[in-house]
């Protein structure tokens, strides 16, 4: 694979390695074609529900065997590569954090990424998200990329949120949140940054979709943080480029945006 990324390069017999896994887990009992057409079902929903709504529920993208299977197969990878290129380019890696905390983990690919940067031993890392499902693939994913990791349920706006020498690390997660949690979340991530919890928040990089990110960015710059639009060329990886290419979404680059506080 033609890797630009120093975390894809340093981690790239994992990353197929865990690519394999997830061939194996989710192919087993159905077919591609089957899982293709729950990606495009599943690809559809994300923008007409998040364009129309601005939040969606948790557990949607989870309902039903082949749209798991298309979000582990598809967008599980695809947030890895995405997070481990933002964040090589903010150089999020030094200091070296001791712990990541990943909220709202999915199948670990946010926090996988950060902790795959990171030259020598990586960080323990621990995991909450509120569905059983994907409690149970972060578990896969950390345990097969050799990550010492935990996961388990809980709320994302509940949660006791580290302080200094920690990162925490949101990734898609943010936006599907009602108003009002939205904003008890950010007064605790921005006491989590007082306290010296380094913070790194990535969401899709289409306005329409997060309607309240101007907001946070003016929250987030207020403390000194960061916020940043990025686009980064990808040749993905097999299985994710045969499904990419089958659901007709042609991913020719990595597109997001992210909020960074470096901590202390």
């Amino acid at each position: 694979m033609d890797y630009d990324s120093g975390v894809e390069a340093r981690s790239d017999g994992a990353i197929a390695a865990w690519l394999a896994v997830l061939e194996r887990r989710h192919l087993a009992d159905r077919t591609l074609p089957e899982v293709r057409r729950a990606l495009q079902a599943l690809s559809g929903w994300y923008v007409e529900r998040r364009g129309a709504r601005g939040e969606l529920s948790r557990d949607a993208p989870f309902a039903g065997a082949g749209k798991r299977a298309a979000y582990a197969l598809f967008y599980g990878p695809l947030h890895l590569l995405t997070v481990g290129r933002i964040v090589d380019a903010l150089g999020a890696t030094e200091p070296p954090p001791r712990a990541i905390f990943d909220l709202g983990c999915g199948t670990g690919a946010a926090a996988a990424a950060w902790a795959l940067a990171i030259p020598g031993a990586p960080p323990r890392i621990a995991g909450v998200d509120e569905n059983a499902w994907a409690v149970e693939e972060a578990r896969l994913t950390w345990r097969t990329l050799g990550l010492d990791a935990r996961a388990r349920r809980g709320s994302l706006v509940a949660e006791r949120l580290p302080g200094a020498g920690a990162a925490i690390v949101l990734a898609y997660a943010v936006n599907e949140l009602r108003p009002d949690e939205r904003d008890r979340l950010l007064d605790r991530l921005l006491d989590a940054g007082a306290r010296g919890a380094r913070i790194l928040v990535v969401e899709p990089l289409a306005r329409r979709v997060t309607p309240w990110w101007d907001g946070w960015v003016e929250a987030f710059r207020g403390t000194g943080g960061r916020a940043d639009t990025w686009r980064f060329p990808i040749d993905l990886p097999e299985p994710v480029r045969t499904l990419d290419r089958a659901a007709g979404l042609d991913h020719r680059e990595l597109t997001a945006r992210s909020l960074y506080a470096r901590g202390r």
